[in-house]
């Protein structure tokens, strides 16, 4: 892709709106090889960037999801110990050439890939979703900016493995703790915002064909409101589109009324919100 447009072009087409400067991120991470680092309340669209990326570039979506306790053997390799020991019982018992095989005990056949080395394997071929990465500590984050910084990792048994060409990386980050300014600094950082009502209200009816523009614009309409109040879980794009979606299937043409109660648990995701919510939703609608 050799402009902005086009990239805004390309995302559009595969049922992803964004705004310029979430295009103008994508294609200088693109063309300058850096990865992408989004941040942004959860729902905004942040791993639906990756996603469609991949769809675009037809590269390989490899997805690391970042969690409380992940370390490095599970975001880059394991040795499969249950088949070298199966093998070794096999030479042991005869049962195999020793002259032939015994090299590999600790060789590719046994290597299990995880996404790090996998897309380090791929190279210009993938697109690698870190996602989530303030759920991790800060020893992985200190690990995961060392393999960002060469795409090499080295394999005591094995040697260095390094990528022929980078591959395209988006990370995400929810800001449940703040990232380190050593990967802020290697990263083309951008803050995805809560669309605008109108872009909302294309992005609702490019995701929901069967909801109108009327129950799409009522439903941004009250989404925007909601995400003014001082709510535990403020809803995102995501739960727009659901809403909507749920509201067109009982035949509602507004998010109002019974229909907008009901289907209330679409749009919000905590309890205490919901019952906060329950109790205005007749004023917000009116307003």
């Amino acid at each position: 892709m050799d402009s902005v447009d086009e990239v805004h072009q390309a995302l559009a087409a595969e049922s992803y709106l964004p705004d310029r400067g979430l295009a103008t991120a994508i294609y200088l991470s693109l063309a300058m090889g850096r990865p992408l680092l989004l941040e942004g309340e959860a729902g905004v669209g942040k791993t639906e960037v990756g996603k469609t990326l991949a769809r675009i570039l037809g590269a390989e979506l490899i997805r690391l999801q970042c969690y409380e306790g992940i370390d490095a053997s599970q975001a880059l390799y394991e040795w499969d110990y249950s088949r070298q020991l199966l093998y070794a019982r096999a030479l042991q018992a005869g049962e195999l050439d020793p002259h032939e095989r015994v090299a590999e005990l600790y060789g590719a056949d046994f290597l299990l890939e995880r996404p790090l080395l996998r897309a380090i394997h791929a190279g210009g071929g993938a697109v690698l979703l870190i996602d989530e990465l303030d759920r991790a500590d800060d020893e992985f984050e200190a690990f995961l900016l060392e393999v960002l910084s060469e795409y090499a990792v080295t394999v005591p048994e094995l040697g260095t493995i390094a990528a022929s060409e980078p591959p395209a990386v988006v990370i995400t980050s929810n800001r449940t703790r703040e990232l380190h300014d050593a990967l802020k600094r290697r990263c083309l950082y951008h803050w995805i915002d809560f669309p605008e009502l109108e872009r909302e209200v294309e992005i609702v009816r490019l995701r929901a064909p069967g909801v109108s523009e009327h129950l799409a614009l009522s439903v941004a309409t009250v989404v925007g409101r909601l995400r003014e109040l001082d709510l535990v879980k403020r809803p995102g794009v995501a739960e727009a589109i659901d809403w909507a979606q749920a509201l067109a299937l009982l035949g509602a043409s507004a998010a109002d009324g019974t229909a907008a109660r009901e289907t209330l648990g679409w749009a919000i995701k905590n309890r205490d919100d919901l019952r906060r919510v329950e109790a205005e939703l007749p004023d917000l609608v009116r307003e």
